[in-house]
């Protein structure tokens, strides 16, 4: 078959070399063609995997490996168990689209000499309707929001967006996939946490070492969240999005030595 035609794949291939992790999914090349596998499977036999065509490897990057719906592809709940192989370059591209769709075309903007990033403020500047409220968080909050929402445990995209006061993403934090713009799940967490912001305060006296006991207690309930709570959705109060906006929201109360 003659060289591929996207020069988004074109690009990619030329700097595969004998393997590449995108996100979660490990990419070999073959003799003939290429393997995919989940990057926690790499040293699997692949007897030991089931073997999945490409054409359906888009149901099954829906759902996590407990059946629960996957709203965000580059979250890092991608099942394992399984290995696909792409015969040829044009399969290959069919399935990264299927696994992390647009991953290759943002990859490949992400590299030009002017990159389409559209920043927090550019962004929500331009919302209607119902994501209006979102304009109104200020740099701080939004920066705290960002941060909850877009951590590594939730999104392996690298966010080259910003809002002032809030540096971009390291590669190395996160994957190859950047995100050049706000998600739509961004942008619902953003219209929360603006919600909750306008909710009236109670007066709460609480003690240093109180406090620290709360980061940990949320720490733990991130650490081990319900197999039943639904990751997209952001107006469950156990959601781990908000469970990290109220421990930075605690931890800038502490006294300074305390916030780390």
């Amino acid at each position: 078959m003659s060289g591929p035609q996207n020069p988004a794949l074109k690009l990619f291939l030329e700097g595969l070399g004998s393997e590449c992790v995108l996100a979660q999914v490990l990419i070999r090349p073959r003799t003939t063609g290429f393997e995919l596998r989940q990057v926690a499977d790499r040293d699997a036999a692949p007897e030991a995997l089931r073997t999945v065509p490409v054409r359906d490897l888009r149901s099954l990057a829906q759902f996590t490996a407990d059946g629960a719906f996957r709203p965000l592809k580059a979250a890092p709940n991608l099942p394992t168990g399984w290995r696909t192989l792409a015969d040829d370059d044009a399969a290959l591209e069919e399935a990264l689209h299927h696994l992390y769709p647009g991953a290759m075309a943002d990859w490949y903007a992400a590299r030009q000499p002017s990159p389409p990033i559209t920043h927090y403020r550019d962004f929500t500047n331009r919302q209607t309707g119902m994501y209006r409220i979102t304009r109104m968080l200020d740099d701080a909050l939004a920066g705290r929001m960002i941060e909850a929402a877009c951590y590594h445990d939730s999104c392996l995209k690298q966010r080259l967006w910003t809002v002032d006061g809030l540096a971009s993403e390291e590669p190395a934090t996160k994957s190859l996939i950047p995100c050049l713009e706000p998600c739509a799940v961004l942008m619902e967490f953003a219209r929360q946490a603006m919600r909750i912001a306008q909710e009236d305060s109670l007066q709460l006296e609480a003690k240093p070492s109180e406090l620290r006991t709360l980061v940990e207690v949320l720490q733990q309930a991130l650490d081990h969240p319900d197999p039943k709570g639904r990751d997209g959705n952001v107006a469950d109060d156990c959601n781990p999005r908000r469970l990290r906006l109220l421990m930075a929201s605690l931890k800038a109360r502490l006294p300074a030595e305390d916030e780390n």
